[in-house]
């Protein structure tokens, strides 16, 4: 497989709409996972979004490991043609990062408990439940599908800034 380059913040494919996937079935977009599964593991990230690697079309990988999921692992998931509906009025402020902002971070409000449905690349139907930081990496892919990066869910941007010099106003 194959390591694709990364997409970053300012790129027109990160502000448009993504198209949706015709058949998830098909050869082309089983290779085009494989290398977004190559590209994510190699970046060391917890999402991908296939915009993020210039692909415009309706397709997010992610998994949630045990230690920022309140010890529950979700395991690596493709989802194909997502949508996503909020679960209650509940949310919950995180410090989010993006494989598209290298070296940034900021604080992120979500709804904390969704509901995400979706096809994978069998085309078997995924309907799952997710809270915590679960739902909140599912939405935060999601939403690259429709040319949203998480600096415009942000309604305090004096929590926006470089990973390194948040920490050391962290620990001041």
């Amino acid at each position: 497989m194959a390591i694709l380059k990364i997409a970053r913040m300012g790129h027109p494919v990160l502000r448009s709409a993504a198209q949706p996937v015709e058949d998830p079935t098909s050869p082309e977009i089983r290779r085009l996972v494989a290398d977004m599964q190559d590209t994510l593991r190699d970046a060391g990230g917890v999402g991908l979004a296939a915009p993020q690697v210039y692909v415009p079309l309706r397709i997010v990988l992610f998994f949630a490991p045990p230690d920022r999921n309140n010890g529950v692992a979700v395991p690596l998931t493709t989802l194909i043609n997502p949508v996503i509906e909020a679960i209650g009025e509940e949310t919950a402020e995180q410090v989010e990062g993006c494989l598209s902002l290298p070296g940034m971070a900021g604080r992120v409000t979500r709804p904390a408990v969704i509901r995400y449905r979706g096809v994978d690349t069998d085309n078997r139907p995924v309907d799952v439940q997710a809270r915590g930081f679960h739902a909140r990496v599912v939405q935060h892919e999601v939403d690259h599908l429709d040319g949203i990066l998480y600096p415009m869910r942000m309604t305090d941007l004096t929590t926006f800034g470089f990973v390194e010099e948040l920490r050391k106003g962290a620990a001041t």
